[in-house]
């Protein structure tokens, strides 16, 4: 009896680790399954309208990428390809050489935008007011601006706004790198009319700032306003071209 009870034991071993690796299986099997069958139903239980609405929305990014491609695969030609190379390089270089100077403040930039024109009796409008002023208009996509003011000789006097600008508050009124202006102030700026008139207008902003010192600010929206103010280019003492 013992004789048989050792024959046995060694195949009951075996016979279950057999078993418990097929369970293994079907259970990682079923694992699957499952799975693939949620990810379906995403899609199986979605309502028609919504099956047209993606399939559309993937169509639409499918001809964006399309188009895109062509465009810059048209461009890659122009510009290494063909007799007129050269030519295309140029105007592309000559594009680029306007957008920066428009940033630079070395060109004048016309196009729709709105006037902002602050009025200041009192003589307490400060420069502070005058930069969030800025930073409101920039933040809603202001592309050129320049400030104008009467200099101390009496003339309106306009300052190209970039970068680098910086307002200090003066007796007579504000300092703009390094010109003397006093109210009333105009910023000129172009841009989106509405976003940058509703910049303004924001409750306890700047035109509530303004009036808290005493003056007032009116924004006019134009289709085409002209900043003309430049920024002298300066040379540089060290760089060359390379």
């Amino acid at each position: 009896m013992s004789s048989l009870s050792r024959l046995l034991r060694p195949r009951a071993r075996r016979v279950d680790v057999l078993v418990a690796a097929l369970l293994a299986l079907l259970g990682f099997a079923l694992a699957v399954q499952v799975r693939s069958t949620q990810s379906d139903g995403l899609l199986t239980s979605a309502r028609q309208e919504d099956l047209v609405q993606i399939l559309d929305e993937l169509n639409n990014r499918s001809d964006r990428l399309r188009q895109e491609v062509a465009s810059l695969s048209a461009t890659k030609q122009r510009l290494t390809t063909g007799s007129g190379a050269s030519t295309a390089a140029l105007a592309e270089a000559r594009r680029r050489t306007q957008l920066l100077g428009v940033l630079a403040g070395t060109v004048a930039a016309t196009g729709p935008g709105v006037l902002v024109r602050i009025t200041d009796p009192k003589t307490q409008v400060s420069a502070s007011v005058l930069l969030d002023a800025l930073e409101e208009l920039r933040n809603a996509g202001a592309e050129a601006v320049q400030l104008e003011g009467t200099a101390s000789d009496g003339r309106v006097t306009a300052v190209r706004v970039v970068a680098q600008t910086a307002l200090v508050d003066d007796r007579a009124g504000i300092v703009v790198d390094g010109v003397s202006l006093a109210a009333p102030y105009r910023f000129t700026v172009v841009g989106d009319p509405s976003t940058l008139a509703g910049a303004m207008a924001i409750p306890g902003g700047v035109e509530d700032a303004v009036r808290q010192q005493g003056g007032a600010a009116e924004v006019i929206r134009s289709q085409r306003v002209r900043v003309g103010a430049l920024r002298p280019l300066t040379p540089p003492r060290y760089a060359r071209p390379e």
